[in-house]
């Protein structure tokens, strides 16, 4: 896996080198890149972690900073922001909350900083940045290929009945989960019903997949009110895109 951090600050200061000289000797790519959404966006692609520096008070203007936590969180990735504490404050009261992964005033210990990076990358080949999709169908064909579809950009389980979902979530979280409609046993509206039912599990997420797509079945499916559903005829690619309009609209 490729390792790139870039550190965004007015300017190319002293301290900002001895910055990126640390990151980079941890054998991470890294960059100092100017407060300039063009700068920014050129600079964007493959990067993993964003740390904002500021100088002597130098924050970044309101439209680069919207433009940076719009890309934070489109990407899902993690910032750290250093800085006097009066700007770290301003920073942290002006985003949005998980937009931040550590704020640090200056002057910072720059062992704890690339202990800091480490430790995101760390997470981050772990999957813990990732959202968190639970898969519930009583086919484990299916259940293995849409798992195979979403891995490498969700965190992805999987339950072969609705009990076992069931189970699965008093010990774990979901950001969504994906409930097969049509199961024997304990079928999606119960499963449904009982998650509805739970105040640990109530306001998570339910979107139906579902192999009808007859006008009554998507009728009585969507009746349900859950957050959407899937026809299991869609395709790889319309899902991902589906989700990741999803996850963008829930932020």
């Amino acid at each position: 896996m490729s390792k790139k951090a870039i550190i965004l600050g007015e300017k190319e200061s002293f301290l900002v080198r001895v910055l990126v000289g640390k990151v980079a000797a941890q054998e991470i790519e890294c960059k100092y890149v100017p407060f300039d959404v063009d700068d920014i966006n050129a600079n964007w692609e493959g990067s993993d972690v964003i740390v904002l520096y500021m100088d002597d008070g130098c924050r970044p203007d309101k439209d680069v900073l919207h433009f940076l936590v719009d890309k934070v969180e489109e990407t899902n990735l993690q910032m750290i922001v250093i800085g006097e504490k009066i700007d770290v404050g301003f920073i942290c009261d002006n985003v949005p909350v998980g937009v931040i992964y550590k704020s640090m005033v200056r002057p910072i210990n720059n062992d704890e900083f690339v202990e800091t990076v480490q430790e995101i990358f760390k997470k981050t080949e772990e999957g813990e940045f990732k959202k968190s999709i639970l898969i519930v169908d009583d086919d484990p064909s299916y259940l293995g290929l849409v798992r195979e579809w979403l891995r490498e950009k969700y965190k992805v389980s999987m339950a072969s009945s609705g009990l076992q979902a069931i189970k699965w979530l008093g010990k774990n979280k979901a950001d969504l989960i994906l409930l097969d409609h049509e199961m024997p046993v304990t079928s999606g509206p119960q499963v449904l019903e009982m998650l509805r039912s739970e105040e640990d599990t109530k306001n998570i997420p339910v979107m139906f997949l579902t192999g009808k797509s007859d006008k009554e079945s998507v009728m009585s499916v969507v009746a349900l009110k859950p957050e959407g559903y899937f026809l299991k005829t869609i395709s790889k690619g319309e899902l991902i895109d589906k989700l990741d309009e999803f996850f963008m609209v829930q932020k």
